[in-house]
């Protein structure tokens, strides 16, 4: 496994499930370091952090699921991780997966979660978003793509040294995952379980149509 490992988990609102999430962590990934980034969170999320994890940071407001990867990757990077893994604080990610991930990076620059999107696995608005947004990415990069929206992800060092994405919401990862296409980085998908239960912070309308904007703007860029 790549050594130092860090994993950033952005978090909202977060308090009930984020201890769990972070001690099932560093039983998958012994040794790695978590970097908690509190997304102006309104309960106690903050607290529980500075309690379970190794490197919390805070904004004051809300500035998107976004803003808290990119802030949480800069930490990674700057304490020397040479991998970084990305999980959602909501649960709804399975960390006993992230050492598949990890593992991954043998023969990849990135890894990406793909969940299943049959009937029960995943809720109907989130699975024809999916289904059309992986489509769309796969065509601007040309090559298939399963799963463009799962942020449970790993990726070297290189890879978030080189890959700029200025979304601040759920765009930042599709236009992450395009940008590491096309400067010529090796993507995995890894089979992950579909977790869903509690309250996705994801707004069907507000934030599919950020997605959209984004592939739009990467398809343009692409025939520009």
């Amino acid at each position: 496994m790549i050594a130092p490992l860090a994993c950033v988990i952005p978090a909202l609102d977060a308090a009930p499930t984020l201890p769990l999430v972070v001690a099932a962590l560093r039983e998958a990934l012994a040794g790695a370091c978590i970097i908690v980034v509190d997304d102006g969170s309104r309960d106690d999320t903050h607290a529980v952090a500075r309690a379970c994890a190794d490197t919390v940071m805070r904004f004051e407001r809300n500035r998107g699921k976004g803003a808290a990867l990119r802030a949480g990757a800069s930490a990674a990077l700057a304490q020397g991780a040479r991998a970084v893994v990305t999980v959602d604080a909501d649960g709804q990610h399975d960390p006993w997966a992230a050492p598949r991930l990890v593992a991954a990076l043998d023969n990849a620059d990135l890894a990406v979660g793909t969940r299943a999107r049959g009937a029960g696995a995943m809720p109907m608005g989130r699975r024809v978003t999916n289904a059309l947004a992986s489509r769309a990415v796969g065509a601007i990069v040309h090559s298939r793509v399963p799963d463009a929206q799962c942020g449970f992800r790993a990726m070297r060092r290189t890879v978030l040294e080189r890959v700029r994405a200025s979304g601040d919401r759920y765009e930042f990862e599709t236009e992450f995952l395009i940008g590491a296409a096309r400067a010529g980085f090796t993507i995995a998908a890894v089979p992950v379980p579909t977790m869903y239960g509690a309250p996705s912070h994801f707004r069907l309308v507000r934030d599919t149509a950020l997605v959209v904007r984004a592939i739009w703007r990467q398809r343009a860029g692409a025939f520009a």
